[in-house]
């Protein structure tokens, strides 16, 4: 099987799909590209400006929950989705709700903190395959780069606000998940992969650290993905919108 997966460097569905492969035990290239660039690669290769794409044997898809569940379909074990059909929906549910909801508010909480940050954004290229991009360069592009990606994900000063202060609420129904064994259990499914990644991004941010402590979700999240591209020092997030603080 010829697989060749289409990525950015740091992006969480991303990181699910490659996670999954490594679950599968399949061999995979990548190819990678650099934000906003990919927009309009994607869009040609693939007819859909987002990724992940993969290519299976000339194959195309689109999107991580597409992805994995062709995945399942080709290798069945381990499995992605439970065979039961109450489990399985549960899964799916979940698997929805952190691709629908959860993704894109960690992008609308990435990019205006690199927006007033660019200095951050030279950390999150860690084990990227392209040429590092100098500090002073980052700031030059920043502006153009951060604002392009925020018209892209709806974000604003307002999402922005609004997602940080809403981070307790969504965590308690990840938990609410593990404690009820749609996710957490020894075998990662689907939704695992697509809630973790999500949670592992924002954890790279040194400010959310209380938010996250001694949290169920942060324990399956650092199970799932030890390792993450990446690190916020604290006072990239405004101290007043923090939850903590509010």
């Amino acid at each position: 099987m010829k697989i060749k997966l289409f990525v950015v460097g740091g992006s969480h569905p991303c990181a699910t799909v490659e996670r999954a492969l490594e679950l599968k035990g399949l061999r995979y290239s990548v190819v990678e590209f650099p934000p906003p660039m990919h927009m309009g690669a994607m869009k040609l290769l693939f007819g859909e400006r987002t990724v992940p794409g993969i290519k299976i044997d000339g194959e195309k898809l689109t999107g991580s929950r597409a992805i994995l569940a062709r995945l399942d379909e080709l290798v069945p074990n381990p499995p992605l989705f439970p065979a039961d059909a109450d489990k399985r929906a549960a899964v799916l549910e979940a698997e929805a709700w952190g691709d629908e909801v959860l993704q894109p508010l960690v992008r609308r909480v990435l990019w205006p903190s690199f927006k007033a940050h660019p200095e951050v954004m030279a950390n999150y290229s860690v084990g990227s395959k392209l040429p590092p991009i100098p500090v002073p360069v980052l700031k030059l592009i920043a502006p153009s780069v951060t604002t392009l990606e925020m018209r892209a994900n709806r974000a604003s000063d307002e999402t922005y606000a609004d997602d940080i202060r809403t981070l307790p609420i969504l965590l308690d129904r990840i938990d609410g998940w593990i404690a009820d064994g749609v996710i957490g259990s020894e075998q990662f499914n689907a939704a695992d992969l697509q809630i973790a990644s999500s949670l592992r991004l924002l954890m790279t941010f040194a400010d959310f650290s209380e938010i996250f402590a001694e949290r169920p979700c942060a324990a399956l999240t650092l199970r799932c993905f030890p390792e993450a591209p990446g690190h916020a020092p604290v006072g990239t997030i405004p101290a007043a919108l923090l939850p903590s603080a509010a």
